[in-house]
């Protein structure tokens, strides 16, 4: 028993001390795991983009006088993975957040340990509901617009376009899947039952989705939502065009919608498409002299000139780096886990270069979510063009 208790109190001075190490670094260190491999390793252009990010700020001299550590692994979006990699992370590499890690069930199977150790689990790149819980999961916060409120948009959208629909839904059976699927038919209301007249799911373990597709237009709808991502969206804007359907309205969520995903189903295939965005589209002509898409072009043709400046997962990692860099510049001379989920849970109408017009990031204490407004755009072969207002889910 006493060598029990003694092996007791070293563990917890060995964890006193990797967080005070953390804290009391001369250097700022971020962690991170996304998909460099399998299914949905497109989105490990997030990643990429964001250690060359790291890199610039750390050649014009850190944060606050302080160089960044940007240690981002691959968790082949395989939750076992995740949970291997952060504590890799938190407890090796001593990391003093995690930033931007991608998906919902990999968020999920480290989201209780993270808190637990009141590790900092910052723009988690997933739009599931649960990451805006400040009471409960007060170390945690989302960096997408939330799924529901997507499902929201898209389902307004149609009830003013084409009221009459008769809408098939295809979704991932998992959280991801869900939250859509409810804000959409939240959204329709009373006309939900009889707008929807067929619905499919898949396991993102399954090797194909054609039966669905097949099922969904053989129900003779003409509207078609796909809750798709990764190698599923491919096969979904291929899979429509191989058996002729041609559903009037057909939308993807946003984190589908990046052109390395369309591109293998044949761009010709994606065109009418529709999804949504908070962010300037950096392909589209309009924004050609925007200052902050210049700014974005400037730093690819430095630090990633190899790069597909097509693919819209370099802009996205961009993107939340830049706002990653707003809450740390607010921490000054304070880089405690405590101040930096004070900063996260303080931006005031924060405009970052890439956002929208007429939109801007605010959060608080009891609101985590720092994206509440999104636009619709419609991919028109080449690139996805803006229309309609900015909407919100209100």
């Amino acid at each position: 028993m006493k060598l029990a208790a003694a092996l007791i109190g070293m563990s917890l001075l060995m964890l006193a001390g990797g967080s005070a190490h953390a804290e009391g670094s001369d250097e700022i260190r971020i962690g991170q795991t996304l998909p460099y491999s399998g299914p949905a390793s497109g989105f490990g252009a997030i990643g990429r983009t964001q250690e060359a990010f790291f890199e610039k700020v750390n050649a014009e001299g850190g944060i606050n006088g302080r160089k960044v550590k940007f240690i981002t692994l691959d968790d082949a979006y395989s939750p076992p993975k995740t949970v291997e990699q952060t504590r890799k992370l938190v407890e090796q590499e001593e990391v003093l957040m995690m930033f931007g890690s991608l998906g919902t069930a990999t968020n999920s199977a480290v989201q209780r340990y993270l808190n637990a150790k009141k590790v900092p689990q910052l723009f988690v790149l997933s739009g599931a509901t649960k990451w805006a819980d400040p009471q409960k999961n007060p170390w945690t916060m989302p960096g997408m617009a939330a799924y529901e409120s997507e499902g929201v948009v898209y389902a307004k959208y149609i009830l003013q376009a084409k009221p009459d629909a008769r809408i098939a839904i295809l979704s991932q059976n998992d959280d991801f899947g869900r939250d859509y699927v409810a804000g959409f038919k939240r959204a329709l209301g009373p006309k939900a039952a009889s707008m929807i007249i067929a619905e499919a799911s898949y396991e993102t373990s399954a090797p194909t989705i054609s039966s669905q597709l097949s099922t969904l237009k053989a129900s003779g709808a003409n509207v078609l939502f796909g809750v798709v991502l990764g190698k599923f969206t491919s096969q979904m804007v291929k899979g429509v065009a191989e058996i002729g359907w041609k559903p009037e309205l057909f939308f993807v969520p946003t984190s589908a919608s990046s052109i390395s995903f369309l591109e293998p189903a044949g761009l010709d295939n994606a065109v009418g498409l529709i999804s949504s965005s908070n962010q300037k589209d950096t392909m589209d002509p309009q924004w050609v002299d925007d200052p902050g898409v210049k700014e974005y072009f400037a730093f690819m043709k430095r630090y990633m000139p190899a790069a597909d400046l097509s693919n819209s997962n370099y802009a996205a990692g961009y993107h939340y780096a830049t706002l990653l860099m707003t809450v740390l510049k607010g921490c000054k001379d304070d880089i405690s886990r405590d101040n930096i989920m004070r900063q996260a849970a303080s931006l005031k109408d924060v405009k970052l270069p890439l956002l929208l017009p007429g939109m801007a990031v605010t959060t608080g204490p009891d609101d985590y979510l720092p994206f509440q407004q999104l636009q619709l755009r419609r991919f028109n072969g080449k690139s996805w063009v803006g229309f309609g207002d900015v909407l919100d889910d209100r």
